[in-house]
């Protein structure tokens, strides 16, 4: 005890030699990085050839992934010229249920990203592996059916979970799908009416060569459900696949009739969107110019205020 009064005491004198010291303010928290200006892309891929720290997922090999190369800052070079400046990175297939590199590329520019995961939803604790990816800028996982009949796909405990958590956690569902799939997704969402869903490239309408008779309607039958949104995105893949995306205007037009322009998002599905002799102007162009049954308020919603609302809060 002697010891410790006698330090105690020589410090206290110090003190109180040295009142600047005395008085010293506790350490700053380090402030949040701006938000960054300009319109958010809400659909982008991102991908490293350093394939020793990110290894492929099984089944993928190098050869695959084309380009052979799409960083971040390659990314960047096509969005800031645009004035893009904040992007929703979906998580690559080559890396499957590996998200490491989104979720390093999100912290390495803070403020920048927002992260679409996709997660193994036949594995346990599906809610909790979504509660710690959305800690580290995580906001939507990506459900793919692919070549799987829909009804099974959207099937099984598993997926009850996630659309569960989903609604718990606000966290998006994020459906990459055929027009086939409309009818489960619309029980789905009648099912789960809390549950934010995202339906990716207008359902890939139009994938096919031409926006057949009737499937516009049928992904317009989903705005009824209030937390439901569609990206107009992908230009390059539907329907006449030929820049400046014209023939895509009518399918917009009906979109922004029936959800409006709240619940629409503007996407560029980099880095296909910049392949084959597309770019990612002819891309933001069709939202931005060319389609004129937009007004100012419209456009901001598309380019950037939805998706702030859906990805960023």
């Amino acid at each position: 005890m002697a010891a410790l009064a006698a330090l105690t005491g020589s410090s206290t004198a110090r003190a109180a030699e040295d009142p600047a010291k005395a008085k010293q303010p506790a350490a700053e928290k380090p402030k949040p990085p701006a938000k960054p200006d300009g319109y958010i892309d809400a659909h982008v891929h991102v991908w490293t050839p350093d394939v020793k720290k990110y290894p492929l997922a099984e089944g993928f090999q190098p050869s695959d992934m084309q380009p052979k190369s799409f960083t971040p800052e390659e990314l960047f070079a096509h969005a800031r010229p645009c004035g893009v400046g904040r992007i929703v990175l979906i998580q690559m297939s080559y890396y499957k249920y590996d998200n490491s590199y989104m979720l390093d590329s999100i912290a390495a520019h803070p403020g920048v990203f927002s992260g679409v995961a996709i997660i193994d939803h036949s594995k346990p604790n599906v809610a909790e592996t979504m509660r710690d990816l959305a800690k580290r800028g995580v906001r939507g996982f990506r459900l793919a059916p692919g070549n799987a009949p829909p009804e099974s796909y959207f099937s099984g405990d598993g997926m009850e979970a996630m659309w569960r958590a989903g609604a718990e956690q606000n966290l998006k569902m994020c459906l990459l799908i055929n027009p086939n799939a409309l009818p489960i997704v619309d029980k789905l969402c009648e099912k789960y009416p809390d549950t934010p869903v995202v339906i990716d490239h207008f359902a890939r309408i139009g994938i096919n060569g031409a926006v057949a008779d009737g499937e516009p309607a049928q992904l317009c039958h989903l705005a009824r459900h209030k937390n439901t949104y569609v990206k107009t995105s992908a230009f390059y893949a539907l329907g006449k696949k030929m820049s400046p995306y014209l023939d895509l205007q009518p399918m917009i037009r009906l979109l922004h009739e029936t959800f409006g322009p709240q619940r629409l998002m503007w996407a560029s599905d980099c880095p296909f969107q910049v392949q084959n002799g597309h770019n990612y102007r002819d891309s933001i162009d069709l939202i931005l110019k060319r389609c004129d049954f937009l007004n100012d308020d419209d456009r901001k919603h598309l380019l950037g205020g939805t998706a702030e609302k859906v990805f960023f809060s």
